[in-house]
């Protein structure tokens, strides 16, 4: 059985130093909704100071207002937002509903809510060379919503050809009939490599699994058959371990019971029509002997 130990991947880029974002998320300065309402009577009471004064402070005031209302945010459950000031990154609001964050910062909102997609169906040779169409659903999440929004140009797309890749990697390492049987094993090293290779762009695997299994249409119909020759030799072992065992037991009782005395050669006459009786496909035929079997 191929080793299951997690793939490592290096981190260093190759053939270049530095080209990576080297990048993790940390929390922004958020408030909520209390301070987001006081904000805003803050903001009525500038829109209306002016009004008791002279024309030439709401220039001013006006500035500051528009302003302030740059720092309001509305973020749904399941989503985050990304603040930028200027290009400069300055932390995530993971803060649902209302809220408000630093002046003039641009946000990018970032969704952490439990996905799922289903790998195109991929042929690749297995360990023993055969062909075969294998497909994988990911089920994966946004964990480091810094690095989904900066080390990465598009973080789906990354995870679509890293989970194909990895895919591609687990199935040439076992054969179609362990990729069958051990399902739970290859789920477990599918969703470890596609970890490993995932951890660049701070997104989590939570399971993968194998959802398309099957030989490859050119070989299809001939391993079919290997399988079906396979399956008539272990029926077949089983029949004749179980007639072997009836005639066994047949032979015991009639010595046991003193039924019949046999010699060798009548034992052996029995032993053959018991065994093609039981053993047979078709219903066999009986032949009464009226005479002496010599």
């Amino acid at each position: 059985m191929p080793s299951t130990e997690t793939p490592v991947i290096s981190e260093k880029p190759v053939g270049h130093d530095g080209t990576k974002v080297a990048i993790s998320e940390k929390p922004g300065w958020a408030q909520g909704a209390g301070a987001a309402v006081g904000l805003l009577v803050l903001i009525i009471a500038l829109l209306v100071i002016p009004a008791f004064t002279t024309f030439l402070l709401w220039i001013p005031f006006g500035i500051i207002v528009l302003v302030l209302i740059t720092m309001f945010r509305v973020i749904s459950p399941g989503h985050t937002q990304v603040n930028q000031f200027f290009g400069r990154y300055v932390g995530t609001n993971r803060t649902s509903g209302l809220s408000i964050i630093p002046p003039l910062c641009t946000s990018k909102n970032v969704s952490v809510r439990v996905r799922n997609f289903e790998t195109a169906e991929l042929k690749v040779n297995d360990a023993n060379g055969n062909p075969l169409n294998i497909g994988a659903i990911v089920v994966w999440q946004v964990a480091d919503t810094a690095k989904a929004s900066f080390a990465v140009e598009e973080v789906e797309e990354f995870i679509h050809s890293q989970s194909e890749s990895a895919l591609r990697h687990v199935t040439t390492n076992y054969s179609y009939t362990q990729l069958s049987s051990s399902t739970d094993q290859i789920s477990s090293e599918i969703a470890n490599e596609v970890a490993a290779r995932a951890t660049l762009a701070g997104v989590e695997i939570i399971e993968a699994r194998i959802s398309t299994l099957a030989y490859a249409p050119e070989i299809a119909q001939s391993m079919l058959q290997r399988q079906q020759a396979a399956a008539i030799v272990d029926a077949r072992e089983t029949i004749v371990e179980g007639a072997v065992s009836m005639v066994e037991s047949a032979l015991d009782q009639l010595e046991e019971k003193d039924i019949v005395d046999l010699d060798p050669e009548r034992r052996a006459q029995m032993v053959s029509n018991l065994l093609v009786v039981l053993c047979s496909d078709n219903h066999t035929q009986p032949v009464v002997n009226a005479g002496s079997l010599y």
